[in-house]
């Protein structure tokens, strides 16, 4: 069955249609699992489109196929007017300026043996950037992350895992990106952090206009960051709709079986929620 929810009319940024991701298993012989049967989704300029699911959903196989790391069976995949499936790795390489990625993980996603200075003027000098406007934006986005001017010349194991994620950050937006592909971006930080984390991501929206695809198992903090939330459920996307409504007052059952069970400050509703959530699925 293809799902397809990408917005209507000429506007649309990212458009995926019909993507149709499968993994062979282990030995020769294996047969083949289908990630994902016939997602669509779509993102326009300056919008946050969050994707929820759990572990296994396919969330983050959709990111990837986003970026070209893992090859796509069929479908489409169409960014800023130009198809991304099947294109040549030079050209889509030209488009790492307005296709970026955050990753996870801030403790691996850094070299440990450069300075953040050279990690975020790698990408300005590689399109051409001259070194003195390059190390003029390092300044800057050190600045707008909130780091200190003297965090170019120290290497990252010197920073705490907040620190890192906004070098990481830092890193994404440096070349002025459309759009930024946010691969659990927070889901590695305490909760101060991730709050921190968040409200940084926000405002630098706020000031550049780029759009985010924001991968997510957290429905809170999916709530609290998009504009518009899919959610997606064994590798098809089974709900999509503003973050108000979809998070709130769901309309298919999986969605609402991720709202009983995310988490809630008050212990006793906490449990209340894990025995709705319980008897929804037992229900299913």
């Amino acid at each position: 069955m293809s799902t397809h929810h990408e917005p209507d009319g000429t506007d649309t940024l990212l458009a995926v249609r019909d993507l149709r991701v499968s993994f062979r298993g282990k030995g020769r012989r294996a047969p083949r699992t289908e990630v994902l049967k016939g997602v669509g989704l779509g993102i326009r300029p300056g919008e946050t489109l969050g994707l929820v699911g759990e572990s296994g959903s396919g969330k983050t196989t959709i990111g990837r196929a986003v970026l070209g790391l893992v090859p796509v069976d069929s479908g489409s995949i169409t960014f800023a007017g130009a198809r991304l499936d099947g294109m040549k790795r030079a050209r889509r390489r030209a488009l790492g300026r307005d296709l970026q990625v955050i990753f996870q993980d801030p403790y691996t996603s850094l070299n440990p043996s450069r300075t953040v200075g050279d990690t975020l003027a790698e990408p300005l000098l590689a399109q051409g950037v001259r070194a003195k406007e390059a190390r003029g934006r390092v300044g800057d986005f050190l600045s707008r992350v909130r780091l200190p001017a003297d965090a170019a010349a120290r290497l990252p194991r010197e920073f705490s895992g907040g620190q890192r994620q906004r070098v990481a950050i830092a890193r994404a937006l440096a070349l002025r990106p459309r759009l930024v592909v946010c691969d659990e971006p927070v889901s590695a930080l305490d909760l101060t952090t991730q709050a921190a984390v968040l409200e940084l991501l926000l405002e630098l929206q706020e000031q550049t206009g780029v759009a985010y695809l924001f991968v997510s198992h957290d429905l809170s903090v999916v709530r609290y960051m998009s504009h518009r939330v899919s959610v997606i459920h064994h590798g098809e996307i089974v709900e999509t709709g503003p973050a108000d409504r979809v998070t709130s007052h769901p309309d298919h059952p999986y969605t609402r079986t991720l709202l009983l069970s995310a988490p809630v400050a008050d212990v006793t509703r906490q449990r209340q929620r894990r025995e709705e959530a319980a008897h929804a699925r037992g229900a299913g």
